[in-house]
Order: structure tokens, then C-alpha cells, then sequence
């Protein structure tokens, strides 16, 4: 059953038995990692053990108590209550007042969950943990030995439920809603915020929405930007437009990179004949029991037998779920040693550098199956020509 709430659009994505699932699984490798507990700030490992998006805890870290055999702790800012009382699945809630209060809140309901010199999990290495908040943690509990915990969550959250994978299918639909928009839009005069705003308007007919701060959307000159967002800039005829945007379903987003050309652009569609070649040799190594080093690999041995591995500056891809730019999750990098396992979800953006600075290519949203890779977009990874 799905937890709702008595205000008006509030309420959990998912039943609390998924919810349910995926803190036994934390809990497990908990107890793997020689933890006694695990302190999770991060907002995307927030909103996937509970519910709630972390869009209070900006202000101080939010964070959530794991303990094995306890039920789940979370300490928050009194102003959120209401909020996180209806979007989270988590029943016991302590509060604190200002910046001063997280952390003897927090370790006040540490030393209540009886792990006074236990060993205890922080997520040092992702975002909404500052180094004053985990000293401040620390000289409350002198006694307790604090340890870097920062993949821990990722790990367990790369690989997807059921439940998971239909929200990330719905998110990818209208992905392919909006790249079709932005291959159709495309004229001699129209701006990268025109374009944007059709986008916006066919995504939303469509019932969907896009995860809208991480639109980057390109034309001429401007794709020699890593990212940027449209601006009133109009493309010409024979220049070449780029987009990097992802649908959005309960926090899930799809990510996909394409490209286009209006008219002719030798360079750019040189880049993008290189990075299709490159994408489709990262695919091939995707299995499960692959490491993400060997794919990462699969990718540059390509270049290299074009003569040019100067022109990717970057890793292969990423692990996906929620929050697309949560840090510690699996990268497709050289040397990496994560283990790729069936319905792990992965992005994998293929842009290659020019000689002249463009910064061009496209990608793929993947699942890791039995057999390999499940391709998840609808929309060819070619280049498209207006």
C-alpha cells in the first residue's frame, strides 16, 4: 500500500514495503561493511530510503539513523516537519531548531540507539555533509569511531526493483518526447530558448516533465560549451545544435544526449561518426560481471585505433536513479572495479572534444540484463539532419 497524505500532492511514490526493501538491503550490507550504524545525508539516498526529496535539508544535514534491528531515525529541522512527515515512510522523527542544534540532536539519538564506541558510517564523500558538521558530530561523541561509509548506499541502490525500472521507463518516454521535439523544432532562426519552451510544452502534453536543472540545450558556437542552459541565441544554417536533457518520474531521471546538424557541418558530424563508434563498442561490454573499468575500456581502445584517444577527456558513463548528480555512485572510468550486476541502470554520454573546441556527440540510458544491455531510448543515437 501507498502511504498518502492529507495535503494535496504529498505522499510516497512507491508502497512502504518498497521503501521496506530497500532499507533491509542497507541494513544488510550495513552489517557487511563491520558497521554498527550508518548516518545517511545525502539527498538522493534520502529520497531513496524514504520518500522525502531532502529539499529542506539544505540548511543543516538531514540525517537518517540506520541501525540494525532499530527502526529507521530521522533527525531533522523543526520548520520541515510537516514536510517530511508527509513524503517520507519514516516513522520516528527528532527535530532541531537552528544550525547550532543538528548536531547534538543527532548525537543525542546515536548514544539513544546504544552505540556509544561503535563503529558508525558517514557519507563523507558525497554532497549535504559539510567537514564542520562531521567535526561538529564528532566532539559530541568523542567516543565513537566515525568511517568513511560514502559508497555503501550507492551500491545497493544501483541495483533496481521492478517498481524502479517502470518509473525509469516512463522517465525515458518522455526523454523521447522531448528529443523528437528537438529534432522537429529545428529551423534557421530559432532560438535555443524557443526550442527549450516546445520542448517544455509537448513534455507536458504528454503528461511528463523534464528534470529541468540539468537541461543543456546548444547551438553553433555555444555546443563548444561543456554545459549550458538555452539562452535567446538562434541557430544558422550549416551549424550544428546539441542537447543533453532527461525526463522525470518520482525523482527518477533518464538522461540522453543527441545531436543534430541544420544543413552541413563536417567537423561536428566527424566527432559524432567517432562517438556512435565508440558508443556502440561501450554497449557491446556491458554485461553482468563486467567491471566498469573494462567497459570504460571498450570505449578508448576505439579511439585509439583511430589514432585519436585525445579527443574523450572523460569517463564512459555513470550509474542512474534518483538524483542524477549524486556523488559515490559506480562510474564507468579507467581502472574502476565495481562489478556490473543485472538491472543496474547506466548513462553512458559520448562527447568527444574537436580540434576547434566543439564539444559533440550523443549517448545511450542502458539496464544491465542477463544477456547484456537493454537500450532503453526509442530515438536512434545517430545524428539527426534539418
Amino acid at each position: 500500500m501507498t502511504t498518502s497524505s492529507a495535503v494535496p500532492l504529498t505522499g510516497l511514490p512507491f508502497p512502504d514495503a518498497e521503501y521496506g526493501r530497500r532499507q533491509q538491503k542497507v541494513f544488510e550490507a550495513i552489517e557487511r561493511a563491520g558497521l554498527d550504524a550508518l548516518v545517511v545525508t545525502a539527498h538522493g539516498h534520502l529520497q531513496y530510503l524514504t520518500g522525502y526529496d531532502g529539499r529542506g535539508a539544505y540548511f543543516m544535514p538531514f540525517p537518517l539513523i540506520l541501525v540494525p534491528g532499530q527502526r529507521p531515525m530521522f533527525v531533522i529541522r523543526e520548520y520541515e516537519l510537516g514536510s517530511v512527515r508527509s513524503s517520507s515512510s519514516v516513522q520516528e522523527i527528532l527535530t532541531y531548531n537552528d544550525q547550532y542544534g543538528f548536531a547534538p540532536v543527532c548525537a543525542d539519538a546515536i548514544r539513544r540507539s546504544n552505540l556509544r564506541g561503535g563503529r558508525i558510517g558517514l557519507e563523507l564523500g558525497c554532497w549535504n555533509i559539510a567537514p564542520a558538521d562531521a567535526s561538529a558530530l564528532q566532539a559530541q561523541l568523542p567516543d565513537v569511531n566515525f568511517a568513511d561509509a560514502t559508497r555503501l548506499v550507492a551500491t545497493v541502490a544501483a541495483v533496481k526493483t521492478e517498481l524502479e525500472l517502470e518509473a525509469m521507463r516512463f522517465a525515458m518516454a518522455m526523454t523521447d518526447v522531448a528529443v523528437k521535439t528537438f529534432q522537429q523544432s529545428l529551423r534557421e532562426g530559432i532560438t535555443e530558448a524557443e526550442l527549450a519552451a516546445n520542448i517544455d510544452w509537448e513534455v507536458e502534453k504528454a503528461g511528463g516533465l523534464l528534470r529541468a536543472s540539468s537541461t543543456t540545450l546548444l547551438f553553433g558556437e555555444r555546443t563548444k560549451l561543456s554545459h549550458g542552459s538555452p539562452k535567446r541565441h538562434p541557430i544558422n544554417n550549416n551549424e550544428p545544435a546539441f542537447t543533453e536533457l532527461g525526463g522525470l518520474k518520482d525523482g527518477y531521471a533518464c538522461g540522453l544526449v543527441r545531436s543534430a546538424v541544420l544543413g552541413r557541418h563536417p567537423e561536428t558530424e566527424l566527432l559524432h561518426d567517432l562517438s556512435m563508434e565508440v558508443l556502440e563498442a561501450v554497449i557491446s561490454a556491458i554485461k553482468p560481471g563486467a567491471t566498469a573499468g573494462e567497459v570504460d575500456a571498450a570505449g578508448r581502445e576505439v579511439l585509439k585505433r583511430h589514432g585519436r584517444p585525445e579527443l574523450l577527456n572523460h569517463r564512459v558513463g555513470y550509474q542512474t536513479g534518483i538524483n542524477w548528480g549524486e556523488r559515490g555512485n559506480i562510474s564507468l572510468e579507467p581502472g574502476a572495479t565495481d562489478i556490473l550486476a543485472p538491472n543496474m541502470t547506466m548513462h553512458m554520454p559520448i562527447i568527444l572534444r574537436g580540434e576547434s573546441g566543439y564539444l559533440f556527440g550523443t549517448s545511450e540510458h542502458v539496464v544491465v540484463t542477463d544477456q547484456g544491455a537493454e537500450i532503453l531510448s526509442r530515438t536512434p543515437h545517430t545524428l539527426y539532419f534539418a
